[in-house]
């Protein structure tokens, strides 16, 4: 697998990594076992998790999960918006997203990492 990154993009990414150490991980977040279609983010973790491959992306550290893999072409391009925090994923015949959001966990535990569900309804705060 092969993403290539725009100059725009890889802007963003580096600076979203700063001076810390961390890797890329593009996800396919299905969230918790609610059968409804899944999102693509982005998330920046400590290191890769046990089952991801290296995704080839410029100078990037960037991985996906084995399983997930099989949602993307080969051949993807990532793209940035100038003015916002979105990114937009394609490749030559889809998009992926168009509103791609990164998330930073360096630091975090994997227990205190969740991933709120689209499918999820969250109580309000008032």
């Amino acid at each position: 697998m092969k993403i290539r990154i725009t100059p725009l993009a890889e802007r963003k990414l580096r600076e979203r990594l700063g001076s810390l150490p961390g890797t890329i991980k593009l996800l396919y977040d299905t969230g918790h076992a609610c059968g409804c279609d899944g999102i693509n983010v982005l998330l920046i973790l400590d290191k890769p998790d046990i089952g991801d491959l290296h995704v080839e992306a410029g100078g990037l550290p960037f991985v996906v999960n084995t399983q997930h893999e099989i949602f993307y072409e080969e051949q993807l391009k990532l793209d940035a918006d100038e003015h916002t925090t979105a990114f937009v994923l394609t490749s030559d015949s889809q998009l992926y997203g168009k509103n791609i959001q990164i998330r930073d966990l360096r630091g975090l535990e994997l227990s205190e990492y969740h991933s709120p569900s689209s499918c999820e309804i969250l109580p309000r705060s008032n």
